[in-house]
């Protein structure tokens, strides 16, 4: 994991592993974190799950705070930006991966989720086979860089994810429609804004792709676009501090006017106003 640049007080970090450098997993100690962690907001380019402990600690995804406590997890994916805070008493181990690591169909779903879920408690009938499948991962990722067997590490991230069960490993069995319009929602978002093309695009009836998103997520297609939107536009805001009328024009809109209604709909702030109190915090 490096540092290779600066926007802002939020740092971008790239996956490159120290010692064996065509490694897809590495691991680390919240000990080695608490070295490495100014309390400044990161964005890196692969995946951060960690297993805690201990704790009491708390971390922020995507601006939103979740406490760090014992037999619980967190996953952060590539592009969220995010912030550990007060880990000094935060004890257990994070694994840093790339999205092709997984070997497994189900895990490889799981990681392509554009929405995984940020933290979690590791019930207690689960936690024996958690802990034993992360400490045979710790095991084989420390392996002297001249071993051969390379793939082993991402075998064992594999049977972590899985023995972790993540609350989004049930978004696989959402309706099949919910799940073909999150994956068009993810790729398309920036040009289309509008539920109709989705259903259009997909093929389906609009009040069939409602249904299904409705009975997935508990919001209407239309919300679900926003809050994408909105989550894309935070981020651009905060971490390439980019202009309103920049972030309009990277996410769709027509003009920075246009963006900034739509902005103050969402979230009760115009751009500028949220972009500074975020890089004030």
């Amino acid at each position: 994991m490096v540092e290779t640049g600066h926007v802002s007080v939020i740092r971008h970090m790239t996956h490159q592993p120290a010692g064996r450098r065509d490694a897809s997993v590495e691991t680390m100690t919240f000990g080695r974190l608490r070295e490495l962690n100014d309390g400044g907001t990161q964005r890196a380019d692969f995946h951060v799950l960690a297993v805690i402990d201990a704790g009491p600690g708390s971390v922020t995804v995507d601006f939103r705070r979740h406490p760090l406590q014992g037999r619980s997890a967190v996953w952060i994916p590539p592009g969220a930006v995010h912030r550990w805070d007060d880990i000094a008493d935060v004890a257990g181990h994070l694994v840093l991966f790339v999205p092709t690591a997984p070997v497994t169909r189900a895990t490889r779903e799981l990681v392509a989720s554009p929405d995984p879920a940020a933290q979690w408690i590791i019930p207690d009938a689960d936690w024996p086979f958690v802990d034993t499948a992360r400490r045979h991962l710790l095991l084989e990722a420390s392996a002297p860089p001249g071993d051969s067997r390379t793939e082993l590490p991402d075998i064992l991230l594999s049977a972590l994810i899985t023995r972790l069960h993540p609350p989004h490993a049930e978004a696989r069995l959402t309706p099949p429609v919910f799940r073909l319009f999150r994956s068009s929602v993810e790729a398309h978002f920036r040009q289309h804004h509008d539920a109709g093309y989705y259903a259009r695009a997909l093929g389906y009836a609009p009040r069939t792709l409602s249904r299904a998103v409705q009975q997935a997520t508990g919001r209407t297609a239309k919300a679900y676009i926003v809050e994408r939107i909105t989550l894309e536009a935070k981020r651009l805001l905060a971490h390439d501090r980019v202009t309103a009328a920049r972030c309009a024009d990277l996410l769709g809109f027509p003009d920075a006017s246009n963006f900034s209604v739509f902005f103050h709909k969402a979230t009760g702030q115009r751009p500028g106003a949220w972009q500074a109190r975020v890089a004030a915090e």
